[in-house]
């Protein structure tokens, strides 16, 4: 039976483990980050795929860094293959060639559009109609490695960052069980990226969320829903010298027009957008 590596720390990753097992890939060893406090209490809180590995009786490490010394007693378990899907660090070159088939990674992108961390919210930024998964043999280079399988996805009109990336997962879990047995099997044909066509993406920050509403309605939408959730939407209002940071809550597009329904004004509490307007033009 052939030894794999989970590299991975987010909730979703979960599904990754279970669509393994249940086509008899249950990895090994899983590992991911370190528990880290969270929430306003501040308590200490385990990565998902912990709980997973613990329920499952298999070892799980969390190093806060990954040292040579780590590197060496991985080696020491002679793994055949390490899965990474979101695991939050990067790798060094010396693990990344540790296994005897390498290293693979599950991209939320057609690579080599949108390398980098943010390419769901890149395809919806861009005004993409399509995009899709891409499994690719890791190098010691961001995204760059030969693809081994790839699939297309629509993104529909009113897909958020959010639920974008729930399709593409289930398009990923779906996809990654097979493509590991083709690996073991000598079975893929990996197809090196075409340098052509190199996109990379950018990292996302709290002021990307911030707009004009005279903006055009089209790049409102896109922005409204590749960073719904977060850093989200707001725009700052000026009123007798004072000025309002506002949120936007809701909002939707229709006829070319970005229609904002609810907002949460600086220190105040969730409102429509109408009866915001109206507050403005009392005060």
């Amino acid at each position: 039976m052939k030894k794999i590596a989970f590299f991975g720390t987010p909730a979703f990753t979960v599904d990754f483990l279970d669509s393994l097992k249940n086509a008899g890939l249950t990895p090994s060893a899983i590992i991911t980050n370190p528990d880290r406090p969270v929430g306003r209490g501040m308590h200490i809180e385990s990565p998902a795929p912990k709980h997973w590995g613990d329920y499952e009786h298999i070892p799980v490490y969390q190093p806060e860094r990954i040292t040579p010394e780590y590197i060496e007693q991985l080696q020491k378990e002679h793994f055949d293959l390490f899965v990474v899907v979101a695991y939050g660090k990067i790798l060094p070159e010396a693990l990344i060639q540790l296994p005897t088939y390498g290293t693979i990674n599950v991209h939320y992108s057609l690579l080599p559009k949108y390398r980098g961390a943010t390419p769901v919210e890149s395809a919806i930024l861009h005004g993409d109609a399509v995009t899709g998964i891409a499994i690719q043999q890791m190098v010691y280079e961001l995204d760059a490695g030969d693809i081994i399988a790839q699939q297309e996805l629509a993104i529909a009109p009113d897909d958020t960052t959010g639920s974008l990336r729930a399709k593409l997962n289930t398009l990923a879990v779906a996809i990654l069980p097979q493509t590991i047995q083709d690996i073991f099997l000598h079975n893929t044909h990996p197809i090196p990226q075409d340098t052509r066509h190199i996109s990379k993406t950018k990292k996302i920050t709290k002021e990307h969320g911030e707009i004009n509403l005279d903006d055009d309605p089209i790049e409102l939408d896109r922005k409204y829903r590749a960073y719904f959730g977060w850093p989200g939407l707001y725009f700052y209002t000026k009123k007798e010298g004072i000025t309002k940071r506002v949120k936007i809550v809701e909002a939707h597009f229709v006829g070319g027009n970005f229609i904002i329904d609810t907002v949460i004004p600086e220190n105040g509490k969730r409102i429509s957008f109408t009866d915001f307007q109206k507050m403005q033009e009392q005060e």
